[in-house]
């Protein structure tokens, strides 16, 4: 109990972003539904996971600036569908482990298939978006068996990503970003500059006409506010980079040959202002398997919290089709 000479506590959006601790990632999604916040560990690390419903896994991976919270209108509405969704924080984000290395795709794909084994099931359908789209196309080539269903949302398969970046002008300009990424401390302390306002300015920058209000934005910079986190979500953007002419880079790219062999469902932004329509499209011939493909008119880089609603309809009737076809 609070004594009388003891300031009352302050509520998370009273505080500054940078005086809120790591538990700040473990929080309710809207409308008091129940969130089951835990631990599991995978891959020589701690990941924090988020955790609603009975059924078949739905493992939900975010992507950059953000962390689980990004999926508060899936997790109801999967488990609401008769999934077991969670959605996890990616190495060095939200509430998992910060660790000084092991932010390549490969191995941050063995992350989220070893959180799959920890979770104890025999497989999962995975939904990534943005960065996590990234690794939830690698974890599907690398590990198949792991893997149920893919659905990707605003992210081409690596290989395609690659060579738009190395040879599409206009899609390496809108990505302007990761080029700036590769400065050493810059990108770390402009993230956390003025309690993470650039989080913010980026998230509208890439939204459609709907962007996150102002309290989803707040969260956000809180979160990449967390030591540590800025340094750890950039680092996957630097190996993609600086490894383009690497041997490790080189290798990569060819084992991402390796077609996916799962139905797949490609979700896109007809707006997206980072990845291009034209540079996400035809990521299908990746696929060896039932492949389809659905642009969301008038949204941009983060459809499912822009429109959740289209999102989720969309992705639980596909989760829930027998027989997907292209």
């Amino acid at each position: 109990m609070t004594g009388p000479s003891t300031p009352p506590a302050q509520s998370p959006s009273a505080q500054p972003p940078s005086a809120q601790p790591a538990s700040v990632v473990r929080i309710d999604v809207p409308g008091g539904a129940r969130v089951t916040h835990r631990d599991v560990a995978a891959n020589g690390a701690r990941f924090h996971i988020a955790e609603m419903g009975d059924g078949p896994l739905v493992l939900l991976l975010h992507g950059f600036p953000q962390f689980w919270w990004t999926w508060r209108h899936q997790l109801p509405a999967l488990a609401d569908a008769g999934f077991r969704a969670v959605a996890m924080d990616l190495r060095g984000v939200g509430g998992s482990d910060r660790t000084p290395r092991g932010y390549d795709p490969a191995n941050l794909a063995l992350d989220i298939t070893g959180v799959i084994r920890s979770l104890g099931e025999p497989d999962a359908a995975l939904v990534g978006h943005d960065l996590g789209g990234f690794l939830a196309w690698t974890a599907a080539a690398m590990r198949p068996k792991l893997v149920r269903r893919l659905a990707v949302a605003s992210m081409p398969h690596p290989r395609r990503w690659r060579s738009a970046l190395v040879a599409d002008v206009r899609q390496s300009a809108a990505l302007s970003h990761i080029w700036g990424f590769q400065r050493p401390w810059v990108p770390e302390r402009q993230l956390t500059a003025d309690d993470g306002a650039l989080v913010a300015r980026l998230i509208r920058e890439w939204s459609g006409p709907r962007p996150a209000d102002e309290e989803a934005l707040e969260v956000y910079r809180r979160a990449m506010c967390i030591p540590s986190t800025a340094h750890c979500s950039v680092e996957p953007y630097r190996w993609m980079v600086r490894s383009l002419a690497r041997p490790d880079g080189i290798q990569f790219n060819r084992r991402m040959k390796r077609p996916v062999r799962v139905p797949t469902l490609h979700l896109h932004g007809s707006l997206d202002p980072v990845v291009r329509t034209r540079s996400a499209a035809g990521s299908g011939q990746y696929v060896e398997a039932p492949y389809r493909w659905r642009l969301f008119d008038g949204l941009g880089h983060f459809p499912h919290e822009e429109d959740p609603v289209a999102f989720s309809t969309e992705l639980i009737n596909w989760l829930k089709d027998p027989e997907p076809d292209r």
